[in-house]
């Protein structure tokens, strides 16, 4: 037995509080440096143009697509495995060999991918953050390894460093005259401060190696992952593509800034679910029964926030961005709902590879990337950016979630239980939401409905579902058998 392995076994009984405090961390790290993001946001959207602002969309559009492969999914084995230690050097190695292969792929391509989603101008921007690729397969292990024993407090410290030298990089840059490539040379030194210190963290040094035994048994169940997660962030980001190619760069701009609007919640509690979701369903006994009541407190945090963002978009806008930016309040709009799909069904996923099941969510993904492209591309022509919003939202609404409780369902899960576990939230969501366009409009100050509105919304909904969900809290951080 390892020594990874025996701590482990002696912190099992308190799983559910390790779980508890990495998932605080995580949540408060992820809220703050979300909070540093958007000011740095607000101050970007107003030097940058819309159109600049969608040169850079485009970049980030390939970059993240990309990174997924990097990791090749080996992170989920690296997390759940009964003996991490002996499989890091294969992992090590893995990560390396593609993520290397992946930055001088992307470099050496960037001005053809530009071209291809209809502006040039992105392609050194592209060039400069494929090396976050590369960055992204060295620190595979400790990364992992951190995901693994919930050191979210770590994480969230180098999270913060990240995000101060990005901030700083980017900002001298952009005085400096470099432009829009100054976001990507910010964002690449970050990473490889993060990177750095993600070794120093849990004091290990770089260990390569391929352990034949091994690394076919790796691949065969991570590989489904690597696709799943590139098809989820496909699914994310062929909007924008899309949009780009039928709209033009300035249309872009709009459409990212509502979608990253909806997103600053949402991806705080998908970042939140990621990473407890896997390990702590790793190692507890019964991951199907469980799963209701995960899934519950998930949707009870990402239902009301979706809708009322949803609800107040007009405002919300025009106080934080300006006036300028109004042609996004409609996107903003519909990417609500989508938001709070999304929260949900990165639980199911990582419930589902806790579990060993990754290939079934790969198809599932392939299914919806297809249903999403077809209908967007039509939306788009006929709709414009609202058209592409709103495909998302019927595409997770009619094939996705169906998708995966199907697949939940073969697992054992009672999907009964997790409806009935889910309801009181859904409801009490909708008076919440009710409120917060009641009262959002009886002021003319986009501030004041911002303001009043949206407290209206979390004290009606705090006075129906708020001892539901202390109850529901408590169950979680209590001692769970491994």
């Amino acid at each position: 037995m390892t020594a990874e392995t025996k701590q482990d076994s002696s912190s099992a009984a308190g799983l559910g509080k390790q779980a508890a405090r990495g998932a605080a961390w995580s949540g408060v790290g992820t809220i703050m440096l979300r909070l540093g993001s958007v000011v740095v946001g607000i101050v970007l959207a107003r030097i940058l143009t819309p159109d600049e602002f969608g040169v850079y969309a485009i970049a980030l559009t390939v970059q993240g697509i990309l990174m997924t492969m990097a990791d090749l999914g080996l992170s989920a084995e690296l997390i759940r495995s009964k003996d991490p230690e002996r499989i890091a050097p294969t992992v090590a190695t893995l990560g390396v060999m593609s993520g290397t292969l992946l930055t001088i792929v992307t470099a050496s391509s960037s001005h053809q991918l530009a071209a291809l989603l209809g502006n040039r101008d992105a392609g050194s921007a592209i060039a400069v953050l494929s090396f976050t690729m590369l960055l992204a397969g060295v620190s595979l292990v400790p990364y992992g390894f951190m995901l693994r024993r919930f050191q979210q407090r770590e994480l969230f410290l180098i999270s913060l460093v990240d995000l101060t030298v990005s901030t700083l990089t980017t900002f001298v840059l952009i005085a400096a005259g470099f432009g829009v490539v100054s976001l990507a040379i910010g964002r690449v030194t970050a990473q490889l401060v993060a990177s750095t210190l993600q070794f120093v963290a849990t004091k290990r040094v770089p260990r390569f190696g391929l352990d034949r035994t091994e690394w076919r048994r790796l691949l065969a169940f991570s590989m489904p992952i690597a696709g799943a997660n590139l098809f989820a962030w496909i699914l994310l980001n062929v909007d924008n593509v899309i949009v780009a190619r039928i709209a033009g760069a300035t249309a872009l701009g709009y459409y990212v800034l509502g979608f990253n609007i909806a997103n600053w919640p949402m991806s705080a509690l998908s970042q939140v679910v990621r990473s407890i979701a896997l390990p702590y369903v790793s190692r507890v006994r019964d991951g199907a029964a469980a799963l209701p009541m995960l899934t519950a407190l998930v949707w009870a945090l990402a239902l009301p926030v979706g809708l009322t963002l949803a609800a107040l978009a007009a405002p919300l806008i025009h106080v934080v961005y300006g006036s300028k930016w109004a042609l996004s309040v409609p996107v903003l709009a519909a990417l609500g709902l989508y938001g709070s799909l999304r929260v949900a069904f990165d639980m199911f996923s990582g419930y589902l590879y806790a579990r060993g099941i990754s290939r079934p969510v790969l198809y599932l993904q392939v299914l919806s990337l297809i249903a999403l492209a077809t209908s967007m591309v039509a939306a788009t022509q006929r709709w414009g950016i609202v058209g592409a919003a709103w495909a998302n939202v019927g595409v997770s609404l009619v094939l996705t979630l169906p998708g995966y409780l199907i697949i939940v369902r073969s697992t054992g899960v009672k999907l009964r239980e997790l409806a009935k576990a889910c309801l009181l939230p859904t409801v009490a969501a909708i008076p919440a939401v009710a409120i917060a366009v009641l009262v959002g409009q009886l002021f003319a100050s986009p501030l004041a409905s911002l303001l009043i509105g949206g407290a209206g919304a979390v004290i009606v909904y705090l006075a129906i579902a708020g001892r539901w969900l202390l109850a529901r809290l408590q169950i979680a951080r209590a001692p769970v058998r491994a």
